[in-house]
């Protein structure tokens, strides 16, 4: 059974930082890629930043310069993180981890919630 569980999200002031952790497991034929997504109030889910298996990295525009996402993979999981810095009020939002396997299968983390006030 594949489980996503996300962690680390919270409230911060403008400038602030903070880490999200997502860890996989139950991954039967291994990760393609591993994604963090945002989700502003009212908004569509976009994503922020991606890590594929081989270690490189995709961010967005809007998050470039101030996040770094990253992957620890031990024998029965896999843990991704993303690494917050100087937030944003645009910054607010549900942040989801993504995992696609090498069959194209999708799993997504239950979401947590990010708040930067101003």
């Amino acid at each position: 059974q594949v489980q996503l569980v996300e962690s680390g999200g919270g409230s911060v002031q403008a400038g602030g930082s903070l880490r999200l952790s997502c860890e996989a497991s139950g991954i039967r034929f291994g990760i393609h890629y591993m994604a963090w997504f945002r989700q502003p109030p009212g908004k569509e889910r976009d994503v922020a930043a991606v890590i594929n298996s081989d270690g490189s990295t995709h961010y967005e525009d809007f998050v470039k310069g101030r996040f770094t996402i990253s992957r620890d993979s031990a024998a029965n999981r896999d843990t991704m993180y993303l690494q917050m810095g100087n937030l944003e009020p645009e910054d607010t939002g549900v942040y989801y981890c993504k995992v696609e396997d090498k069959l194209g299968f999708s799993y997504w983390g239950q979401g947590t919630q990010v708040t930067v006030s101003p």
